[in-house]
């Protein structure tokens, strides 16, 4: 197992619109730590560190938080569990972060990753995907970040459900196991084709 990542924060005083418009002009977000009991901390970390974590680890991965609390460093383990975005500019303006214990299971959404061609798209069937993300279980370190989805094998009329993917030990599906996924249909011919 790869070692968790760390994202340094620092506690931050000045709450509402104002302190934090002047936050996100000195590229620091304003983020809110949440744990399981209730606790919330409002915190800033500077923009480009966010950034350059989100890269690394993204929604389904975990890592720690580290700030400093009445002179001592408390570090937290934790998911990004809000993200808010600038409508135009696209950066973040807000990260609530989620505190998890890692002994416990989380439900997390995670994308699906669809590798290979159908078969049966080859015989003229055409790929429809009903879902790309599954609702997961398990224990936080223990989530993937994606789903990887092989669906060579899919023969015209083939449809693949949430029963069928591969998960990861220690991971279940959080949904209904005849969930569609994705399956291979034929198109019938529309009825204007040759009529004449």
């Amino acid at each position: 197992m790869t070692a968790m990542k760390t994202l340094s924060v620092q506690k931050r005083e000045n709450l509402g619109k104002g302190p934090n418009r002047r936050l996100r002009a000195e590229q620091m977000i304003p983020c809110v730590f949440y744990d399981g009991q209730g606790q919330n901390v409002a915190l800033q970390v500077p923009a480009k560190n966010l950034y350059k974590l989100y890269d690394e680890v993204g929604r389904t991965t975990v890592f720690n938080i580290e700030y400093d609390e009445n002179g001592k460093k408390v570090a937290r383990s934790v998911l990004l569990w809000s993200v808010q975005y600038h409508p135009v500019k696209r950066g973040f303006t807000h990260i609530d972060f989620y505190g998890v214990d890692l002994d416990k299971e989380v439900k997390l959404v995670v994308p699906l990753d669809f590798v290979g061609v159908p078969k049966g798209t080859k015989l003229g069937g055409h790929l429809e995907t009903y879902r790309e993300r599954i609702a997961v279980k398990g224990k936080p370190l223990s989530i993937p970040s994606r789903v990887q989805v092989d669906i060579s094998n899919l023969d015209v009329n083939d449809v693949l459900s949430v029963a069928d993917l591969k998960l990861p030990e220690g991971i279940h599906a959080a949904m209904a196991a005849n969930y569609a996924v994705v399956a291979v249909v034929m198109h019938e011919a529309s009825e204007t084709e040759g009529s004449a």
